[in-house]
């Protein structure tokens, strides 16, 4: 289901991986026998290249899927962070993977943070065989949001800050953690680029501004400098039906509150893709023949984002509104002598369909940057486009961000 591009399974195949181990074991005791005078019985040969025909059929089929390479998971540990909200946590982490390998020169490093409730899953449409981030070439940091259920979050955090007493944490409270992340675990020090989507892009404008130095170029997909009046009216009505469960319980709830979380997600949905999209009934692209629109609009109700916790939720959105690259030190509050300060090469996508970012702010922004690309994507899939929501909007996308990584090389 289309909703579910907030959430991306980990693909590795784990009958590639059992072939590869049979290949090798198999490889050796054939190997063994060769060394000696005694010639290997024809019926290891015959299982030695079956073997190999298998696990190469495997990864042809795994490069013709466009299935991106195995990934890590890692954890982050930062003692006493101290959040712009001036609360101090005893203890934070941050999750995220890694897909491919750091080089010995570390300049080939490409920073992915996560868009709202994503995992480290969240770039799969950019990355892998086929794909402008070669994973074989290229070492790809994707990291986890604050409030996403994995790094730290309202859910998962002890008291005295369990829940909704959770500190909100800003979009740049997410970026000096992750520079932490790169700095003192990774031992990085630059960025071939950084990539973002969405709340991804809030963090690509915001790493732009806070460390003007730090990355060769910035992509940032439906997403702002800023969260303008009319996006923080759009979360707080989402915020507003998800609480008006009276099982919230201002946040201290004993079991999920179902019903403002229907309610969160319908009001989300209508959001999410163009008013052309749903009068085209483009969903019938993703689903089964005969699915009706009150299936599809059901399945959004109940299965938005799986899993998800209310107070992660709410906690993201407040992160979300929140971002102001204006309120960085050193900005005195002013949006445009932010924008003004980027230096660094920008590729700028909003799409022209978008009805969390409209195409209009974007215009605005990019008014202010004297290195911006501004290149909207041209869709009815609304804010889905800028994470590849359709075929063609995901070939547009790398075809595009291809070329501006390709700038220079």
């Amino acid at each position: 289901m289309i909703a579910n591009f907030f959430f991306k399974e980990q693909s590795s195949s784990r009958l590639a991986e059992l072939c590869g181990k049979l290949l090798s074991l198999v490889k050796v005791d054939i190997f063994r026998s060769m060394a000696t005078p005694k010639e290997p019985s024809p019926m290891k040969k015959i299982l030695f290249f079956n073997v190999l025909l298998l696990t190469l059929s495997l990864f042809a089929q795994d490069a013709n899927t466009g299935k991106p390479q195995p990934s890590e998971r890692h954890e982050f540990v930062i003692a006493n962070f101290k959040t712009e909200s001036g609360v101090t946590l005893p203890q934070v982490r941050i999750v995220y993977g890694t897909f491919g390998h750091l080089n010995p020169a570390k300049d080939n490093v490409v920073l992915l943070p996560s868009h709202y409730m994503a995992d480290f899953h969240g770039y799969e449409w950019l990355s892998g065989p086929g794909h402008a981030l070669d994973t074989s070439k290229l070492f790809l940091v994707a990291t986890e949001l604050f409030g996403n259920g994995h790094s730290s979050s309202p859910s998962n955090t002890p008291e005295p800050f369990h829940g909704p007493r959770f500190p909100v944490m800003t979009i740049r409270d997410n970026v000096e953690a992750v520079h932490r992340l790169l700095t003192e675990e990774l031992k990085i020090t630059h960025l071939r680029a950084i990539i973002g989507f969405s709340m991804g892009a809030q963090q690509a404008f915001q790493w732009a501004v806070s460390y003007p130095d730090f990355a060769d170029r910035i992509v940032a997909t439906c997403g702002t400098a800023k969260t303008y009046p009319h996006g923080v009216v759009r979360l707080e009505g989402q915020i507003a039906a998800l609480t008006a469960d009276a099982a919230f319980q201002n946040g201290d709830y004993t079991a999920p509150p179902t019903k403002g979380l229907e309610a969160f997600a319908v009001v989300w949905t209508g959001w999410l893709f163009s008013q052309e999209w749903w009068r085209r009934e483009l969903w019938r692209e993703t689903e089964k023949p005969g699915t009706t629109f009150e299936q599809v609009l059901n399945n959004f109700r109940t299965n938005f984002i799986p899993g998800a916790d209310a107070n992660d939720l709410i906690l993201q959105m407040r992160t979300w509104e929140r971002h102001d690259v204006g309120s960085t030190p050193g900005s005195g509050g002013d949006v445009e002598r932010a924008l003004r300060s980027i230096k660094v090469p920008f590729l700028y996508m909003p799409s022209e369909t978008d009805l969390y970012f409209p195409l209009g702010d974007a215009r605005y922004e990019a008014a202010f940057m004297s290195k911006v690309s501004l290149v909207p994507i041209p869709s009815l899939w609304g804010h889905t486009a800028g994470a590849g929501g359709s075929p063609a909007d995901e070939k547009f996308l790398n075809e595009t961000i291809g070329r501006f990584l390709s700038v220079g090389k």
